[in-house]
């Protein structure tokens, strides 16, 4: 039997300075392979989209294939580098480099101040702190407030952003079923812009932002029905973010992938026409 004199006790000190004291943790567990992972998906996302933006071929399947399929990074196309058939009408002449580049800026805005990719970010590259119960690597902390981190307030705005790429990212889709030469038809090709937009959209819709701009600032929902009724269908969204948050992240990065393999000839799109 075991006595309240036989316990072992562990001290607290209050006050002391932050990252903890010179033992960083009581944790036995494999706390650290949580950050590990994370720093390990996070850069390699990182190392691939910057790849990609800089290649600046191979992300556009058109005519010649039969097919109508462009990357996610490179979409629109608006610029006078981007390749016949990958751009509307109109396009930005001075812009001579990737078009990628020009595009990337709002959805990886969208993503680095997201509030759950913070916490992601926050803990597995900074470990500020790595785990719960383990002490931070900083030994002070000047929140959100300070340069460079009050950029992290911005956020709402990139999610705007971010919806209107959703949007064209769901044209894309939606062309996918033309076939030049063929008609209408279906490929895997289709089916993966399809799954990428619609994963972006539930990205952006289980957004906390997206949920406070439905349901925040409402004090009675009596008397706002329509926004109860939205805040109500985005709350179960919200629950699930961050497992949006990474099945878009690594499906966006696929079907770049993809794309590109389609566009070198590395594969075929296999798929049907009516």
């Amino acid at each position: 039997m075991t006595t309240l004199e036989d316990a072992k006790v562990t001290p607290v000190v209050l006050g002391g300075v932050r990252g903890g004291p010179s033992v960083p943790t009581l944790r036995r567990d494999r706390w650290w392979i949580q950050p590990v992972v994370t720093v390990t998906v996070l850069a390699a996302f990182v190392g691939y989209a910057t790849w990609a933006a800089f290649i600046n071929k191979d992300y556009y399947v058109g005519a010649a294939m039969h097919r109508n399929l462009i990357s996610p990074f490179y979409s629109p196309c608006l610029t006078a580098s981007c390749v016949p058939g990958s751009h509307p009408g109109t396009v930005i002449s001075w812009w001579t480099i990737s078009p990628a580049l020009l595009i990337l800026i709002f959805p990886l805005g969208f993503r680095l101040t997201c509030y759950y990719y913070r916490k992601a970010y926050y803990r597995s590259f900074w470990w500020a702190p790595p785990a719960c119960a383990v002490s931070d690597a900083h030994g002070s902390y000047r929140g959100e407030s300070k340069f460079p981190l009050i950029f992290q307030n911005i956020h709402r705005y990139f999610f705007y952003a971010g919806l209107v790429f959703n949007t064209l990212l769901t044209i894309d889709a939606i062309e996918a079923f033309r076939q030049p030469g063929y008609g209408i038809g279906f490929s895997v090709g289709t089916a993966v812009l399809l799954i990428n937009a619609s994963l972006l959209w539930l990205y952006s819709l289980s957004c906390h932002s997206c949920r406070h701009l439905c349901g925040g600032g409402v004090k009675q929902f009596s008397r706002s029905p329509i926004r109860h009724r939205i805040w109500k269908t985005l709350t179960p969204l919200n629950a699930h973010h961050m497992v949006f948050a990474w099945m878009s992240l690594v499906f966006v990065a696929f079907t770049d992938v993809y794309v590109r393999l389609v566009a070198s000839g590395t594969i075929h799109d296999y798929g049907f026409h009516f």
